[in-house]
């Protein structure tokens, strides 16, 4: 197989999830979409900021609804060197807490095909869904096939790009990271080019609901994903 030339990344798409009608999940305060929405921003803004010759495209900068397919469409269309997906978690055990990273690939565990279906459910939403994700049923684990299928000529780059982001959270801020793992994710399907949706923590876990509604934690997170673009950015354009 020829491997995809990327020798640049030069542009770089921030998806914050969910947002309008879609409000994913939440704690007893705070909504995904506006944590996700927040430290998106953020993330953007210390690239724009200190790394002029990147372009940075964001699917969304307010409260706004959009498809999965169409997250993936502006991705596609702008050919970005990379897309990051901004998530936040949750599970029935308040105690869990902590970060983790996903690419595209086959789940190892329930854990992850949990969150991947999870995420999965907002096509649920869009009209004439099933022609539109080309009969993928988000609750149906034969669905998740398909994705064992697609091995990513990306998915060595994402990995790369995924293991320095936990890297960042651990070593640099402190947070508890449950590493980078591989799920079933229709928008990092969809997206050709390297890609990784990073939940930020759980909003179920009372101390890191607190963390992530703070704009002291959103910038922290914020500032991990920022230098581990940057360092990504480096490896890439050191193997030219």
């Amino acid at each position: 197989m020829n491997r995809p030339a990327v020798n640049t990344v030069d542009t770089v798409v921030i998806d914050a999830g969910h947002g309008g009608k879609d409000p994913g999940t939440h704690g007893q305060f705070v909504k995904e979409k506006d944590v996700a929405l927040k430290v998106a921003l953020k993330v953007g803004a210390y690239i724009e900021k200190n790394m002029p010759g990147v372009k940075v495209i964001y699917t969304r900068k307010g409260d706004k609804y959009l498809a999965l397919d169409e997250r993936a469409d502006i991705a596609n269309k702008a050919k970005a060197d990379l897309f990051i997906c901004i998530h936040a978690n949750a599970v029935p055990r308040e105690e869990i807490y902590g970060t983790e990273t996903y690419v595209m690939g086959l789940h190892k565990t329930e854990g992850n095909l949990d969150v991947a279906k999870r995420e999965n459910a907002v096509i649920l939403l869009d009209n004439n869904y099933e022609q539109r994700y080309e009969g993928f049923d988000p609750n149906s684990p034969e669905s998740y096939i398909l994705f064992s299928l697609a091995q990513s000529a990306f998915q060595e780059s994402s990995l790369k790009f995924a293991e320095k982001v936990e890297s960042q959270f651990k070593s640099r801020l402190g947070r508890k990271s449950h590493g980078v793992k591989q799920a079933g994710f229709w928008v990092l399907w969809r997206t050709a080019m390297p890609s990784v949706l990073i939940e930020v923590g759980f909003l179920t876990n009372k101390k890191e609901e607190k963390f992530l509604s703070e704009t002291n934690g959103q910038e922290l997170i914020a500032s991990g994903i920022y230098r581990a673009f940057k360092e990504y950015k480096a490896h890439v354009e050191a193997i030219n």
